[in-house]
């Protein structure tokens, strides 16, 4: 702005004075009196008055001559400067007309688009600016804004995906002392008849309390991409606590796990094994093997059973979310242990896989080393 008022401050200086220079120095000759009054002296000494007259004539014709010349000349500056002059103005308006669109209605068109980008809740585009122009620092405010808002955005996504895991998480882990409480009062109603009443109420409850829980698992983890993991090189000796832990109904049978130092988050592996051991005694009710050895990279710890396993066309499936195979019917479950699983050994940097022969059902833990 600067520019443009100083570039028509000049302009218009420089017309004034040229016009003040044009109609006040060179304005248009006059006759020459003394020469006319000359001429016309000369022409009364004169006797022969042809000879006046044509002396006169002549003298006349060579003053108005000089004058129209005179005349002419000053014509022609005169031209010659608005000529030059009104170039001058042209360009200027140009140039005007260049910077308003430039560095003023460009600008605004600029803010007008960003201003409906942020409004259509896209934050990641980031305004253009120009910080020798006069709208610099206007248009990095609002770029602040920008970045502010989206940082806001990123940490609500953050804590409510925390949140979301946070139950999804805990749901799910509740399911396994649920399932324990079920199992002992099935125990207990099998063997003492006298409490049946009461332990029928126990039963119902916790049926009730694991819908509740699958239920709000469900509405977590409809909204979840995938629950997180936080590795860390913890000794191996640590799997031995979370399998007897796991183990409620005493079905394991004695085992070792070789020691070394294996990546796990303990409590995402608490997680697992208690998927596997709980499916284990929902689908065959058997002793269960665990070994434990080093293959390659890897300690895989192996858990087999002797139960009737899965059907061959669904053994490709078991790891598939919400995926229940032919053997679920009549017991309950939501088809996702296998399938969070999975996800969670895969973020510790390993694997679970599958494998159905028939002597059982065996999973294998890939922890990495």
């Amino acid at each position: 702005m600067k520019r443009a008022a100083i570039i028509i401050i000049c302009v218009s200086a420089l017309a004034f004075a040229g016009l003040f220079f044009l109609f006040s120095g060179n304005n248009a000759p006059l006759p020459d009196t003394v020469a006319l009054n000359d001429a016309v002296m000369n022409a009364a000494r004169s006797g022969d008055s042809v000879e006046a007259a044509r002396m006169l004539t002549d003298e006349i014709t060579r003053i108005y001559n000089e004058t129209d010349a005179a005349r002419r000349a000053n014509d022609r500056r005169l031209m010659t400067y608005l000529c030059v002059l009104l170039g001058i103005a042209a360009a200027a308006g140009l140039w005007l007309v260049w910077y308003c669109e430039r560095g003023v209605l460009a600008p605004f068109r600029a803010l007008r688009r960003f201003a409906e980008s942020v409004a259509g809740g896209n934050l990641d585009i980031p305004l253009k600016m120009d910080r020798r122009g006069s709208f610099g620092a206007f248009t990095e405010s609002f770029d602040l804004m920008r970045a502010e808002l989206k940082r806001a955005r990123e940490n609500e996504r953050k804590a409510s995906q925390s949140k979301k895991e946070l139950v999804a998480s805990l749901s799910h882990d509740i399911k396994t002392p649920v399932a324990s409480i079920k199992a002992v009062v099935e125990l207990m109603m099998a063997k003492s008849w006298d409490n049946a009443g009461q332990l029928g109420i126990i039963m119902a409850k916790a049926d009730q309390i694991d819908l509740l829980i699958t239920n709000m698992f469900h509405a977590a983890l409809e909204e979840l991409e995938q629950l997180s993991a936080a590795p860390e090189d913890l000794p191996s000796t640590l799997l031995y606590e979370l399998i007897q832990n796991a183990d409620y109904d005493h079905k394991i049978k004695p085992f070792t796990i070789p020691e070394c130092i294996v990546k796990m988050d303990k409590e995402r592996l608490r997680q697992v094994v208690d998927n596997i051991i709980s499916n284990s005694y929902k689908y065959a009710g058997t002793d269960i093997d665990v070994s434990a050895y080093f293959s390659g990279l890897f300690l895989t710890v192996e858990l087999r059973d002797t139960g009737p396993g899965v059907a061959p066309g669904d053994l490709p499936l078991v790891f598939g979310k919400f995926y229940r195979g032919g053997n679920a019917a009549g017991k309950s479950g939501s088809g996702l242990g296998l399938y969070i699983s999975k996800h969670l050994m895969n973020k510790m940097g390993g694997d679970i896989r599958c494998e159905q022969d028939r002597d059982g059902f065996t999973v294998k833990i890939l922890l990495a080393m």
